[in-house]
């Protein structure tokens, strides 16, 4: 990876930050996590352009005087090398490294003006931040956004064709799911819902973006009260068939027209003494327009309903799984055979054949992210991504890791295993052991009703920890249903959101402990799990317990297992998941392919 020259976009960024049209000390560019509505692919575009960075999670601050860059443990690698020399790279969650809200309290002048974008900065963020500044003479200033205006030949704005799901893969039409959401609005005491979260409305509306790339939501809002449902599109993914399919209870409007009926709902909202829900991750410019007193703020009972998966949905994601798994395990035999014929591979060859073994199987879409097929030290690059021509030459003598998935019609994958295609040394395999254990221990973890990932993440990490190592990310998160990769509100890992969020039948989670070593390789072993109740001999406080099934279905490396690390149990556990693996993954090889072989040699006893 290379750093990009920003000099002279971070000056042209600052020239119009000191005319008098604008007049602002800062302006921030949020991150992924920071806002999560119908603007989170184009923060990320904005913060690229401005920083060089191409992570998906980080938050930029430019002021006159210096450029941050804010980012947690997953990127802290790929941004010391991504970043040029007008940026400081600020890490986020150790010690000293101020939050991005706290830089611009202490860092920047009192009295300071701070410029954001109120399309993509969420009213809850904004109104926290105001307070803060407020402290010290400081404001926050709703302007355009700044990098629009200094970004040359900028890329327009995807307009998507809509895919209609049947309710052979989604489990309930979408009439069912309103009825279910005016039931949460009334239960709540508020006369309707912003919906301004992109997967949030594809999966409402049982659509998706036809134009796949990693993520199939399309540009949109949508207002559901008691009397009405208004569906918001651009032009260009209106069509009979989307018409037939919404049917007349859902009005179509056009995707510009939403500030105007918002503002236009505002003074009858007061009049009545009414309030509208908007979620936590709804953009400020949404609330101003109906009038903060006209709004109340809470986590999204769409995010909520989506996150527990019905029936018909944990089949699709078990029966893609197999499909998907498939494909890895062919990816896996052919690269193998490859490197062993001396044939030179870089890592995005690797990713594009991966590709086409996934395009292969009955039902895929696309990617659900793009594929980090990495050897050696950029393994390491946790979140990296190969591009020629800079992507290495796979290299047999070092650790290879594979984090990729794909799109289907009936779920969404995300899977990632280690390989060694030589001698690993001792030292890879102890470190691999730890993680396997980690990943063992949350798979085969009991819990009561009320448990939260918060408090299981622990238990992938106690391995590691008796070696005095860990990792900078979290061990799981919720995987979408022909949708978001990354899906809330639940997860697992040390952030204390997490606890607020218990884990409940019917949810996705993946289980993805690791190891790094910057400039050396990377170790991550993940698969998706269902959460399920399980029965045990005893039901203290009549609770009711849960545990996993994974429906990943790919082999662990025996090669890389230090076999004198582990207990008896997570023997058993190993053995057991490889025999699972052979037994149903084996009907979706042809009959003596090179996939079918490596499989039956793979997924053996230890």
């Amino acid at each position: 990876m290379t750093a990009t020259n920003t000099t002279t976009r971070v000056q042209k960024l600052r020239e119009l930050m000191k005319s008098p049209e604008y007049n602002v000390t800062a302006f921030v560019v949020p991150s992924e996590d920071a806002h999560q509505s119908e603007y989170v692919a184009e923060c990320d575009e904005r913060r690229h352009y401005i920083s060089g960075f191409t992570g998906s999670a980080g938050l930029a601050v430019v002021s006159l005087e210096s450029a941050a860059l804010f980012t947690d443990g997953r990127y802290f690698l790929q941004a010391s090398q991504q970043l040029d020399l007008n940026w400081t790279l600020m890490k986020s969650g150790l010690p000293e490294v101020p939050t991005w809200q706290e830089y611009l309290v202490k860092n920047l002048p009192a009295g300071s003006r701070i410029g954001i974008d109120p399309l993509v900065f969420t009213a809850t963020d904004a109104n926290k931040l105001e307070t803060d500044l407020a402290k010290v003479g400081s404001s926050l200033v709703p302007i355009s956004n700044l990098i629009d205006l200094v970004w040359d030949n900028r890329p327009a704005r995807p307009a998507s064709k809509l895919m209609i799901l049947s309710t052979k893969t989604t489990g309930r039409t979408h009439t069912e799911k309103i009825q279910q959401l005016r039931k949460d609005l009334v239960k709540k005491g508020v006369a309707g819902f912003v919906v301004s979260g992109l997967d949030e409305i594809a999966w409402l509306f049982n659509m998706r973006g036809s134009d796949v790339h990693c993520n199939p939501v399309f540009f949109s809002y949508a207002i559901v009260t008691a009397d009405y449902v208004n569906l918001y599109l651009q032009e260009k993914s209106i069509s009979a068939e989307v018409r037939e399919h919404l049917g007349s209870e859902v009005t179509i409007k056009p995707y510009e027209t939403v500030f105007d009926d918002l503002r236009a709902m505002s003074s009858s909202l007061q009049a009545n003494k009414q309030k509208i829900l908007l979620g936590t991750r709804t953009n400020l410019a949404m609330a101003v327009a109906l009038g903060k007193d006209n709004t109340v703020e809470a986590r999204s009972p769409v995010t909520d309903a989506k996150a527990i998966k019905n029936e018909t949905e944990m089949e699709g994601i078990r029966q893609c799984h197999l499909r998907d798994s498939a494909a890895l395990i062919n990816y896996f035999a052919w690269l193998e055979e490859q490197l062993a014929n001396g044939v030179e591979l870089d890592e995005a060859d690797g990713a594009e054949r991966l590709e086409q073994f996934r395009a292969e199987q009955a039902g895929f879409v696309g990617l659900s992210f793009d594929t980090i097929s990495s050897t050696g030290p950029n393994g390491a690059i946790i979140h990296y991504k190969p591009e020629k021509p800079t992507a290495a030459r796979i290299n047999a003598d070092l650790v290879y890791l594979c984090d990729s998935g794909g799109q289907y019609i009936d779920g969404t994958t995300d899977v990632t295993r280690t390989l060694h295609f030589k001698n690993p040394t001792a030292h890879e395999k102890r470190c691999f052991t730890r993680v396997l254990q980690g990943h063992i221990s949350i798979d085969s973890a009991v819990f009561p009703d009320g448990t939260s990932g918060y408090l299981l993440d622990v238990l992938a990490r106690r391995a590691l920890w008796a070696d005095g190592l860990d990792f900078r990310h979290g061990t799981g998160h919720g995987v979408g249903a022909f949708l978001n990769v990354h899906e809330g509100p639940h997860g697992c890992g040390t952030r204390i959101a997490y606890n607020d969020i218990p884990l409940v039948p019917g949810m996705t989670l993946t289980n993805e402990p690791g190891y790094y070593e910057d400039g050396k390789f990377g170790i991550r072993i993940e698969n998706v799990m269902l959460v399920r109740k399980v029965e045990t001999p005893n039901n203290f406080g009549g609770r009711g317990y849960y545990g996993f099934e994974h429906v990943t279905l790919v082999p662990v490396q025996i090669k890389l297992i230090d076999r004198s690390l582990l207990t008896h149990l997570e023997i058993e556990w190993i053995n057991a998941y490889h025999a699972e693996c052979l037994e149903k993954v084996s009907p979706f090889l042809a009959k003596d392919s090179p996939g079918l072989k490596w499989l039956q040699r793979e997924a053996v006893s230890i």
